[in-house]
């Protein structure tokens, strides 16, 4: 605990954000269930199931700084491992419907039925059981990330080879998981889903849960990123990112150090794809479009890089936008989406956090 209370000491912003994620956890539950809804202070369903997928998306990004922004690896590919980790989350979900679904069956999913699948997938076996889903959400995309990374950095791939890689998997994937044969629901992916751990996701109580549970894991996930940044495994990861090669002439084995890095960093994303899912009601194959992965790096670039306070703000400040966009502006937003890409890349390389950090020196 003094490690941390040092850590967090010289993290002074770090600090503020795990302070309001801890109050967020508990107050924003409060202002939804206790408070009626003519109150001013009451915040209704939607807009806490809204911000609880922001709160996702930010340690999605948290995932993605860690690699990107200190270790140097710029992954256009990590929407995989958060799609990978909504799957296993999914495929519990549907498990727990049991006979409640359109067409009764107790055991298959209403679209194996609707195949006329005969019997439940092996890969299936262990999904009714809470425990073995969390375990999955974890070990699929870690085991993906460590294998996809032992074969890419022993053969020394970096730069923008590395990141077409990064991108090339998830494409396969997203094709992958369209076929209906893989027994993943194909383009519709996996939704209906009723409850988790036995509570109705249509109740505003599990809602707000559902909130906490993410305010906590992005708390978690940040502080853990924290420690790995200001450790002696931190400084190996950022003199891997400004010199690798002088790194590698005194002795260090820097492909094991970026495969452990990435395949934490893609456990992490698997969490964040777990707790996104029961929030938004459904998975499906989208969410493995290179599109959301590219999206994921703006949100970085937007907050700043290497300082992973500046992932979550640029995640809440790109998803807030996107939500406004893509009402006021329908036909337009993914332009707007390139346009501010392409002001922050110009005119704020360090992102907002790097213009606020000038302000403060200026001041």
């Amino acid at each position: 605990m003094t490690h941390i209370a040092r850590i967090l000491k010289d993290d002074r912003p770090g600090a503020a954000l795990l302070i309001m994620l801890l109050a967020a956890s508990a107050v924003v539950p409060f202002c939804n269930l206790a408070l009626a809804e003519g109150n001013p202070l009451h915040l209704p369903t939607y807009s806490m199931t809204l911000w609880g997928k922001y709160l996702c998306y930010a340690l999605l990004a948290v995932s993605v700084d860690l690699i990107w922004g200190y270790l140097g690896i710029l992954s256009l590919g990590h929407g995989a491992f958060f799609a990978l980790g909504g799957y296993a989350m999914g495929m519990y979900l549907m498990r727990q419907i049991g006979g409640r679904g359109v067409y009764g069956n107790p055991v298959l999913p209403d679209f194996m039925v609707f195949l006329n699948w005969k019997e439940l997938p092996w890969f299936w076996h262990g999904f009714q059981w809470f425990w073995f889903a969390a375990l999955m959400v974890v070990a699929v995309p870690s085991a993906l990330a460590f294998v996809f990374g032992r074969f890419a950095f022993r053969s020394r791939v970096t730069g923008v080879y590395l990141s077409i890689i990064t991108q090339a998997l998830t494409y396969a994937l997203l094709l992958a998981f369209f076929r209906n044969e893989m027994g993943f629901g194909g383009n519709n992916g996996l939704t209906d889903f009723k409850d988790i751990l036995g509570f109705s996701l249509q109740e505003d109580a599990t809602r707000a849960g559902l909130f906490a549970l993410s305010a906590l894991a992005l708390a978690a996930g940040y502080l853990a990123c924290r420690l790995i940044t200001a450790s002696r495994l931190g400084m190996a990861c950022t003199a891997i990112r400004d010199q690798e090669s002088r790194l590698r002439f005194v002795g260090y084995r820097v492909e094991n150090i970026k495969l452990w890095v990435f395949t934490f960093s893609a456990a992490l994303a698997g969490i964040a794809g777990a707790l996104y899912v029961p929030q938004v009601g459904i998975i499906n194959p989208t969410e493995f479009s290179p599109l959301n992965s590219i999206e994921i790096v703006i949100m970085v670039a937007v907050g700043g890089r290497a300082s992973l306070y500046g992932a979550v703000a640029g995640a809440i400040l790109v998803n807030a936008a996107k939500s406004w966009l893509t009402v006021a502006f329908p036909d337009a937003w993914l332009f707007g989406l390139g346009a501010l890409f392409v002001f922050v890349t110009l005119f704020l390389p360090y992102g907002v956090v790097g213009l606020i950090r000038k302000k403060g020196k200026r001041s």
